[in-house]
């Protein structure tokens, strides 16, 4: 069996090691006679490899004990209506910044669920940008700003933190666990596991206890934060092999690689690279202004994009998996997560060169 360089944008690459690890207790869980697939949620065994992912994740992350970190089902995209479920109840508009797709389908949402304001726009740049905090002019009765951190589509990033003095809610899907990260600054953080976290099936919340009380009255049961908080996220079945592979992963980031400080230097290498090779070349280019260009999702275009096919093709026969652009932008796109090594990267240039000599 041979494992190709995998830069699919979700669900996405996992660390072999932890496919490994998987592999070896897939049958039998430490001498239990039984997968962790098969076991009671319950159970003593899952409740130890649930209350040590946590432990990890807030090791790795700094999480302050004011804090729940909580492990649903639904996607980042289940996120967009409950996080105006829980934090309207006290009334006020909810605030958005929008710079990509994503951004733009949680305000769908909010609206949706009964109106948003949208406190700044890249629009008008073209989502090439982020807004300064000079541009962001929040509602008169704003109860929270929302921001997606990294744009997975559009390769747009965030390079600072909105400070407005209003509960922080942000999607970081593509970019959580990917460096250092001041939690306390956040009244929300929500993230789909399937980029950095681990498989698809798994949403990573981390709220402020504060926060925990702000529910709608119309707020269902399975929606409202604190019923999962004061539940242990077991109120209902969880789901259990994408949070024991989520704990792989997180004891992956503390053992393997060192720690989050550690991730952070590889893939600010990582990216580098790719972006080098993108900027030296007139045969391949990016959009996205450089301050804003994602460490995570790069995305480019070749100058004749009649070539596309023969590039997807190729790379595809060179090992170089799940690169085309997502279809509502064209191109192509790496997405360079954690579990990515430097080596996909390195052997990514090297084909971008091959073929850019051969085909330009």
């Amino acid at each position: 069996m041979t494992r190709h360089y995998n830069f699919c944008a979700g669900p996405a690459a996992l660390p072999t090691r932890v496919l490994e690890r998987a592999r070896e207790e897939l049958l039998d869980y430490q001498g239990r006679g039984l997968s962790v697939m098969e076991m009671s949620h319950r159970s003593r065994e899952f409740v130890a490899i649930a209350e040590v992912a946590e432990a990890n994740l807030r090791s790795l992350l700094n999480v302050p004990n004011d804090y729940r970190v909580l492990f649903l089902q639904g996607g980042a995209s289940t996120q967009f209506a409950m996080l105006p479920y829980n934090l309207l109840g006290h009334g006020g508009t909810p605030n958005y910044l929008y710079t990509g797709i994503w951004g733009k389908k949680a305000i769908a949402e909010a609206r949706h669920l009964g109106g948003a304001h949208v406190a700044a726009s890249s629009e008008a740049n073209g989502l090439t940008a982020v807004p300064r905090p000079g541009d962001i002019e929040l509602s008169d009765d704003a109860a929270y700003l929302h921001y997606t951190a990294n744009e997975t589509i559009g390769g747009l990033a965030f390079d600072y933190i909105p400070d407005t003095g209003l509960p922080l809610a942000c999607d970081m899907s593509s970019s959580v666990l990917s460096g250092p990260l001041d939690v306390s600054r956040f009244g929300v953080i929500y993230a789909g596991a399937q980029k950095n976290i681990g498989p698809a099936g798994l949403t990573l919340v981390i709220v402020r206890d504060d926060l925990l009380d702000r529910a709608r009255p119309d707020t269902p049961t399975m929606f409202n934060y604190r019923v999962m908080a004061e539940n242990g996220s077991m109120f209902n079945t969880p789901p259990t092999y994408a949070w024991y592979l989520a704990g792989l992963v997180f004891e992956w980031l503390k053992n393997d690689i060192g720690g989050l400080a550690a991730m952070d230097a590889i893939n600010e290498r990582k990216a580098a690279k790719l972006y080098q090779a993108i900027d030296a070349s007139d045969f391949y280019s990016n959009p996205i202004a450089p301050a804003n260009r994602s460490r995570m999702n790069v995305p480019f275009v070749l100058a004749d994009e009649s070539l596309n096919a023969t590039f997807l093709s190729e790379a595809d026969e060179a090992g170089l998996l799940n690169l085309k652009g997502h279809r509502s932008v064209g191109g192509m796109r790496a997405s360079l997560y954690n579990a990515v090594p430097e080596a996909a990267v390195d052997a990514l240039v090297d084909f971008m060169d091959d073929f850019e000599k051969r085909r330009g």
